[in-house]
């Protein structure tokens, strides 16, 4: 384990908790079998697991590629799970206060009921983010128009809108090699042009106080910041589109030092969060990493505190702000 593991706080931006009872919902209307092993759904395991870090972690969980799978049912269906999932991430708040904190997803199928369930999950039941694939049913990518009043409401809510690529839109052109192709570079290059089309739309511009987290790094984007000032003149945009991804926030989620060190270095210390993306990575790895920066000790505060607890505002959500949820289920 590293050695400055040892000591401090932790507050892990990029964590995946998969509630089995959301799950099977969802297996239900798509007619597939597959659960995810109880490394993904048991909460108190999960937390046991980040225990045997040595130091207190705080953790944000977040939909991860799970977000698609409520764009690719019925609008009756996805308004029922989202707002079980919605539910079920309050009651993880509620039973671990300030230890578990959720972040939502949206019935992003109907924009109506999508900003009725945002203002629920957000204002009601006090959950802390937003998540949003990249692609929204079979057509829609997030920068669809019809989604302008939802970009809206996420700002007016001053909570983050976290990207994290999912497997609708690339997985079938990168099929083959055992997953091994998708996996590697499928999602890299989804998250980098889903939170590209907010740049070249004009949503940074015409939201400059939305909160967009880029996941993994940023994908590619850090890495082609200049081919993208380059050859974006004819989106208009008044602005090169560098000055709108370093507006952007992302995590520490790569297994390669040098990758993160660009991170750090393009979006600034004060844009970049710890997150192992566990159980999909091993947090052990992921703070060996850090490590190997050999970061000062105020930039190593912000990356692994402070910058997540200041943008998803948690010092405004104390555990007594938590309402009781109504108990829906789908």
């Amino acid at each position: 384990m590293p050695e400055f593991a040892r000591a401090g706080q932790l507050l892990d931006c990029h964590f995946h908790w998969y509630p089995q009872e959301v799950e099977d919902g969802l297996n239900r209307v798509n007619g597939n079998t597959r659960r995810h092993s109880a490394e993904w759904y048991d909460l108190e395991g999960q937390l046991q697991r980040m225990d045997a870090l040595g130091r207190r972690v705080a953790v944000i969980s977040s939909t991860g590629p799970f977000t698609g799978l409520f764009t690719n049912i019925g609008a009756d269906d996805s308004r029922a799970l989202t707002r079980l999932y919605n539910e079920t991430m309050a009651d993880g708040q509620r039973r671990h206060p300030g230890r578990v904190w959720g972040t939502c997803v949206l019935p992003l199928l109907d924009t109506d009921a999508a900003l009725a369930e945002l203002e629920y999950a957000i204002v009601t039941l006090g959950l802390v983010g937003v998540n949003m694939p990249g692609r929204i049913g079979p057509a829609d990518n997030l920068d669809h128009p019809r989604l302008e009043p939802l970009y809206d409401l996420i700002e007016a809510l001053d909570v983050p809108l976290f990207v994290h690529p999912n497997d609708e839109a690339f997985a079938s052109v990168l099929e083959g090699y055992d997953g091994a192709l998708h996996l590697s570079l499928g999602r890299v290059i989804d998250v980098s042009v889903s939170a590209y089309r907010l740049v070249l739309s004009g949503l940074m511009e015409r939201h400059p106080g939305l909160k967009v987290i880029v996941s993994h790094t940023g994908g590619a984007l850090p890495y082609q910041a200049g081919r993208m000032d380059k050859n974006s003149g004819a989106a208009g945009l008044p602005k090169p589109p560098t000055d709108y991804l370093k507006r952007m926030y992302t995590d520490t989620v790569s297994p390669h030092a040098a990758g993160v060190r660009f991170a750090v270095d393009f979006y600034g210390a004060d844009h970049v969060m710890y997150g192992s993306d566990y159980p999909c990575w091993d947090p052990v790895s992921a703070l060996r990493i850090l490590e190997e920066l050999e970061l000062d000790d105020e930039s190593l505060r912000k990356i692994t505190y402070s910058n997540a607890f200041e943008l998803y505002g948690l010092g405004r959500r104390t555990p007594e702000q938590i309402p009781a949820t109504t108990g829906h289920r789908a």
